[in-house]
């Protein structure tokens, strides 16, 4: 683990989480795991805490 927390993938853990929640939300549809409701249902909330990531933490605390 001290390769993502300390080198080229420092900054990136959250992109990559991301992914990997899209990638197994798309997976588990396709083999047929959860319905389309699910996977919109995961999506978002992935999507939500990229866009959380993103966000300007200027006021955050205050």
């Amino acid at each position: 683990m001290s390769f993502i927390r300390s080198g080229v993938l420092a900054d990136k853990r959250t992109y990559i989480m991301s992914g990997v929640g899209i990638l197994s939300a798309i997976a588990s549809y396709l083999v047929g795991d959860s319905d389309v409701f699910a996977l919109c249902e995961a999506l978002f909330t992935i999507c939500g805490i990229y866009f959380i990531r993103k966000s300007d933490n200027k006021h955050k605390g205050k």
